[in-house]
């Protein structure tokens, strides 16, 4: 149905639009969204189980992957269940993602080169393999997918300068280290940004970062230094006042990091991983599971939707949720929120996906091409937002304006 020939019933005023506003009474209001670092414990072990999925996915494309890792003083855990026809070494991908991170030395009780890495993975369950073999989903669950027209990519804007903060600290410790030469990897980031009635940002009200040192860095010199290589870089300058808060390195000391100083596991910063609290979660974790694990696939394809339902100017923000029950390979439902910022109703938006998309788990690998090593781009920094991605897209566009 064309916008032209909208029926009363379905077409909805403009003064009930909203542009995604969170707040009520006609009241500003603030939202918060954190990201961590490369160097994190848990994204240590994110990164480690992604890496391990894509070296089998390079050699055999139909492997089933699901690796996860614990991390601690010293050692890193790899275990999960795998079905794959070719061999990876796993202490050496653990080793050279480390090693990449930045774990590099004897002091940080946690480094490439001497830490233990355990393995412990299995084969594939029987029961699982006989329902994901015949075209099923690898198991049952809802999956959100999220777009919002307040970024160039599509994405909640806390979140997204969050993990600008935390990149743009490692970009200095890897890429220009004599510009800040004592910041170790572990980091972590948060920002509150004020909003108008209407959703608009007014400004950023807050920043949090938590930055691991060397010892003997003055509290004063890293505040002063992150407010001028880190803050001002990723942030507009029409977005600082001078009634920002800015935290950095509240508790004064940061030396202690990384997996000696809290464990690491993979899958949880799921929040961080996706929209930052914007948007709700399924629960699945990303990180370390192939394809044909719809908690993955499932939420890339959600994203993918909801992306271009925004750029296709259909809605200034758009929530998709898509559930599936374990070896059946259509979704159980399908649901649409556009947040009141449609002419077009949601269970009419709904009903053109499912009859026009196809989400089963074979048609969402084959239109997305996942079955490759690409997921290691995903581990730090979050899975959305970030170019030439598959599910980033915007080629679902002419496809949403024929409603």
């Amino acid at each position: 149905m064309s916008k032209g020939k909208i029926s009363v019933n379905k077409r909805i005023s403009k003064a009930k639009i909203s542009t995604g506003k969170l707040g009520a009474n006609n009241q500003n209001y603030f939202f918060t969204s954190e990201s961590v670092s490369e160097g994190h414990p848990d994204k240590i072990c994110d990164q480690v189980s992604d890496a391990v999925l894509d070296a089998m996915l390079k050699d055999d494309p139909e492997s089933r992957v699901a690796v996860e890792c614990f991390a601690a003083t010293g050692m890193i855990l790899v275990g999960g269940e795998v079905r794959t026809n070719t061999y990876c070494e796993l202490s050496d991908i653990a080793r050279d993602v480390i090693r990449n991170i930045g774990y590099t030395k004897g002091e940080y009780r946690f480094d490439a080169d001497s830490i233990s890495v355990l393995n412990i993975i299995n084969r594939q369950s029987a029961d699982i393999a006989k329902g994901v073999d015949k075209g099923g989903a690898g198991d049952q669950g809802m999956m959100f997918g999220y777009a919002i027209n307040e970024t160039k990519e599509l994405m909640p804007a806390p979140i997204m300068y969050a993990h600008r903060l935390v990149k743009r600290l490692a970009d200095i410790r890897k890429k220009t280290p004599n510009l800040m030469p004592y910041l170790r990897p572990d980091a972590k980031s948060q920002v509150t940004f004020e909003y108008d009635s209407t959703g608009k940002i007014i400004r950023c009200d807050a920043i949090v970062i938590s930055q691991q040192h060397d010892p003997g860095i003055s509290q004063k010199k890293i505040r002063e230094d992150i407010i001028e290589n880190v803050i001002k870089y990723v942030f507009p300058e029409n977005y600082l006042d001078k009634n920002t808060k800015y935290h950095i390195n509240p508790t004064g000391i940061f030396v202690i990091g990384g997996p000696h100083g809290d464990t690491g596991l993979t899958g949880r910063k799921i929040i961080v991983d996706t929209y930052g609290g914007r948007a709700p979660h399924g629960g699945g974790a990303f990180s370390g599971k192939d394809p044909t694990k719809v908690d993955r696939s499932g939420a890339y394809a959600a994203r993918h939707i909801a992306k271009n339902i925004v750029a296709s100017g259909l809605a200034k923000e758009c929530t998709l949720q898509i559930s599936y029950a374990i070896g059946v390979r259509e979704p159980v439902s399908i649901f649409v929120n556009t947040h009141h910022t449609s002419e077009i109703d949601d269970s009419e938006i709904a009903n053109f996906i499912k009859k026009n998309i196809d989400l089963t788990p074979g048609g969402i690998i084959k239109r997305l091409d996942l079955k490759r090593p690409i997921y290691s781009k995903t581990a730090a920094y979050g899975h959305y937002g970030k170019p030439n991605l598959p599910w980033e897209q915007l080629n679902l566009i002419e496809l949403f304006k024929k409603i």
